[in-house]
C-alpha cells in the first residue's frame, strides 16, 4: 500500500489537475472546486489506491468524475437570489403577473441526455477492460490532454511505445463501443 497525502498530491499534481479542470470547465473558480473535491475524494479512497497507476493518473480519473458532477450540478441548479430566504426568495423568481422573472433555461433533450449517460457508462466499462499501461496512456492523452513527451516521462516509456499503446487503445475502444451499439452509422 502506498502512503500518500493531500499536501504532496497538491504540490506534485495540483497545477496539472487545475489545467485539466480549467480546460473543461472554463472557470478558475470551478476548476479550483473540482481539484479540491478530487483531493478530498482521493483522501477518502486512499485505502483503495493500489499503486497500479501513477498518482497523477489516479487523481486525473477522480477529477474526470468530479468535473462531470460539477457540470451536471450547473445544468440542474437554479440559483436563488442571495438577499432573500424562504418564501421571499421564491417570490423573487416571479413577476407580479405570475410569470417567471427570468426565462427558464432549456431542459435540453431528455432522450439525448439518456443516450449520453449510456455512452459514458459504456465508455467507462470499455476503458476498464484496457490493459493497465494502455489504459494509463489512453487516459493521460484523451482525458488529461497530456502531450506525448509528458506521457513518456510520466510512464517511463518511449514515444514509439506510447503511440503504439495509444493506437491499440483507440482501436479497442472503437471496437468495444461498436459492440455495445455505438457506431458511426448509429450516430446522430
Amino acid at each position: 500500500m502506498h502512503t500518500l497525502d493531500a499536501q504532496s498530491w497538491l504540490a506534485e499534481h495540483g497545477d496539472y489537475l487545475f489545467r485539466v479542470a480549467r480546460r473543461q470547465l472554463h472557470s478558475d473558480e470551478l476548476a479550483e472546486d473540482a481539484v479540491q473535491e478530487t483531493l478530498l475524494a482521493a483522501l477518502s479512497a486512499q485505502a483503495r489506491y493500489t499503486g497500479d497507476a501513477s498518482p497523477r493518473t489516479w487523481l486525473t480519473g477522480i477529477l474526470k468524475h468530479k468535473i462531470v458532477d460539477l457540470i451536471r450540478r450547473q445544468v440542474r441548479e437554479v440559483a436563488l437570489p442571495h438577499s432573500a430566504d424562504g418564501e421571499e426568495a421564491v417570490d423573487l423568481l416571479f413577476k407580479e403577473d405570475g410569470h417567471w422573472a427570468e426565462p427558464l433555461r432549456s431542459w435540453g433533450n431528455p432522450h439525448a441526455e439518456a443516450e449520453l449517460s449510456q455512452l459514458r457508462r459504456v465508455l467507462d466499462e470499455c476503458a476498464d477492460r484496457l490493459k493497465p499501461l494502455m489504459a494509463q496512456v489512453f487516459s493521460l492523452r484523451e482525458v488529461g490532454g497530456m502531450e506525448t513527451e509528458e506521457i513518456c516521462k510520466e510512464l517511463d516509456i518511449t514515444p514509439t511505445n506510447c503511440w503504439v499503446l495509444l493506437h491499440r487503445a483507440r482501436l479497442f475502444m472503437r471496437q468495444c463501443l461498436e459492440l455495445n451499439g455505438f457506431s458511426k452509422a448509429g450516430a446522430t
